[in-house]
């Protein structure tokens, strides 16, 4: 028998199209009716994962109750999971997305979620089993910081370091990614002592943000970051370009290990009368490309 769900409310302002057209692309397979009640939980879902996640959660489970066979469903309870902590759960639904979607852009958080349930070691070997050039530049960087964070867990922070050493660690330019990239670069110079070295990645972590905000630029490009603006010597400069560029022996390579295994024991939330949609192709955002915006000194 399962456990009762009470759907939660839908202000009267939400709208299907208020959903994004790629998601709404894959609710097509269902009902209108349907398709429209199932798009309005997953807006709710978005507009409340940061302020309230328990409650976005809710909207997640009552869209995956009917239609628990739609990619960006299972996505979306994945990451409303995640949010609650329930890893173990985002997990699973992580899989299914992935065999659903056969999409590996929810990689880094399937590494996290690993380290979130006790096995930094299954982290790294999920990691490594998907070639890191296959992905988007903003996955590289996501998925850099979780194995980064599963070395953390292992106790090694000089592994740690080396694997965010990348070529995306470029502190001349400013991504919406760089931000949290150097952050997190920081954090493991601190962990390892170099609390100099630490101050500078996170005065470089600022200016990112200050660069691309001030640049009003889309996502997907890049801005200059003057260095003269953080005061830095040449010398020191010069060291850290010497420090990060990253040794090719740290690069994880392409393995052939999967969880496939895994998948295989998973249940399936959708109700029997759920229908089925095809996975769409998802549209994944290329490299940057190379317009650069310089930022006022």
């Amino acid at each position: 028998m399962r456990p009762r769900h009470d759907d939660p409310l839908i202000p009267e302002d939400v709208q299907a199209r208020d959903l994004p057209s790629a998601a709404r692309v894959e609710l097509k397979t269902l009902s209108k009716d349907n398709a429209d009640w199932v798009a309005k939980h997953l807006v709710m879902a978005g507009r409340l994962i940061d302020s309230d996640p328990e409650l976005a959660h809710l909207h997640a489970m009552s869209a995956s109750r009917r239609a628990g066979r739609v990619g960006v469903v299972r996505e979306t309870l994945a990451i409303t999971a995640y949010a609650i902590g329930d890893f173990a759960l985002a997990l699973r639904e992580l899989r299914t997305y992935r065999r659903i979607s056969g999409s590996n852009d929810q990689l880094p958080l399937m590494v996290d979620s690993e380290r979130g349930v006790g096995r930094p070691d299954r982290a790294l070997e999920l990691g490594r089993s998907v070639d890191r050039t296959s992905l988007p530049a903003d996955v590289q960087v996501s998925l850099a910081i979780a194995m980064s964070g599963a070395r953390l867990d292992q106790g090694n922070p000089d592994a740690a370091l080396a694997e965010l050493e990348i070529p995306q660690l470029d502190p001349n330019r400013a991504f919406a990614y760089s931000a949290d990239l150097f952050h997190a670069y920081a954090e493991v110079l601190e962990e390892l002592g170099r609390s100099e070295e630490a101050a500078r990645w996170r005065e470089r972590a600022a200016a990112a943000e200050a660069a691309f905000d001030q640049a009003d630029v889309e996502e997907h490009e890049t801005v200059d970051i003057i260095e003269e603006d953080l005061g830095f010597g040449e010398d020191e400069l010069a060291d850290d370009d010497e420090s990060d560029v990253p040794d090719e022996s740290d690069v994880p390579g392409e393995s052939d290990e999967s969880d496939d295994e895994d998948e295989s024991d998973e249940p399936d939330h959708t109700d029997d009368g759920t229908e089925e949609s095809a996975a769409s192709d998802d549209d994944e955002e290329g490299e940057p490309d190379d317009g650069t915006v310089p930022t006022q000194g």
